[in-house]
């Protein structure tokens, strides 16, 4: 129990990088009804496009406080230009046409990204190192955090705010409502429903990205196949809080990360249960809550928000 605060906040910085990146899952789906499973390498890409800035554009010896803001909107230009690209020659040309067919080609984009990354940095067959904010951990009673996870702590919150004052408060934000609710009728009102698809993509794209900063401060290292499982966890936090539900994006990877951290520090002091509480054992009870969300709650936590198009 004396280690139950830590594993607290362990599990709500890990859970805030999931919501981070299933804010893209969420908002995409509830727009086009389109499962992006692009989107984990989509994340991949905003941390490799940080990296690039730092290892290629900044001189060396560049102090974090100015690296890291640049770094930043280095990931944000990468990731929204690998999502925005994708929406216009992947995605748009399928639009309308059978359900299955932008889900394989979401599959075939993933992989397809993961080995441009490899071939772009040849070294990433192995995992690349990730510059890390200087400076020792942080104690708060029992509680300590690392420096590079003071990052996700603040950017996460952040975010959210920042994305609901757009969708609630501004004009586009109000068409991306309109556009999810009915797509053919905010069409006659005036509204370019192809221009809030990108925006759409784009938003999810920056909150990736971000993710992708956060994951590699906080782990030191990222490498191409970093997205696959982070990206089927991420949607799963999407489904688990409610799918269309930006709310329930963050909330459900909240839930999820505190799951994941409580289930790997204590299922192993059960007797007999050693084997099931070690980290490769994380990624299992990851799916064990969906499925038990599915089955009792198939609407997710806050419920969907997705209008019928049938």
């Amino acid at each position: 129990m004396n280690e139950l605060p830590q594993q607290l906040v362990n599990g709500l910085l890990l859970g805030s990088m999931y919501g981070l990146v299933a804010l893209g899952y969420t908002m995409v789906y509830g727009i086009v009804q389109l499962i992006n499973f692009a989107h984990g390498e989509i994340f991949m890409t905003g941390a490799f496009g940080a990296l690039t800035v730092y290892v290629y554009v900044l001189p060396d010896g560049t102090s974090m406080l100015i690296a890291l803001p640049l770094m930043l909107i280095g990931a944000m230009i990468i990731s929204t230009t690998v999502a925005v690209g994708a929406e216009r020659f992947a995605y748009r040309p399928l639009r309308g046409g059978p359900r299955l067919a932008p889900l394989i080609t979401a599959i075939g984009l993933s992989l397809a990204l993961q080995q441009a990354v490899w071939a772009w940095y040849p070294e990433a067959k192995s995992a690349r190192t990730f510059p890390g904010i200087p400076g020792g951990p942080f104690e708060i009673g029992t509680v300590t955090i690392q420096t590079g996870d003071v990052f996700v702590l603040c950017a996460a919150p952040l975010s959210m705010a920042i994305l609901g004052y757009f969708v609630m408060r501004t004009r586009t934000g109000r068409g991306m409502q309109a556009t999810a609710q009915d797509p053919d009728t905010a069409k006659l009102m005036g509204i370019n429903t192809d221009r809030i698809i990108v925006v759409a993509f784009a938003l999810g794209a920056i909150f990736a990205a971000v993710g992708g900063v956060a994951y590699g401060l906080k782990y030191g290292q990222i490498d191409f196949r970093m997205g696959f499982i982070l990206g089927l966890k991420a949607f799963t936090a999407a489904v688990l809080g409610g799918i269309g539900n930006i709310y329930g994006a963050m909330l459900g990877g909240l839930v999820l990360g505190i799951a994941e951290a409580l289930s790997t520090a204590y299922i192993s002091d059960i007797p007999g249960m050693q084997q099931f509480g070690s980290q490769s054992w994380a990624n299992v009870w990851a799916f064990v809550l969906l499925i038990l969300v599915l089955l009792f709650r198939p609407q997710g936590l806050l419920g969907e928000r997705v209008a019928d198009r049938a």
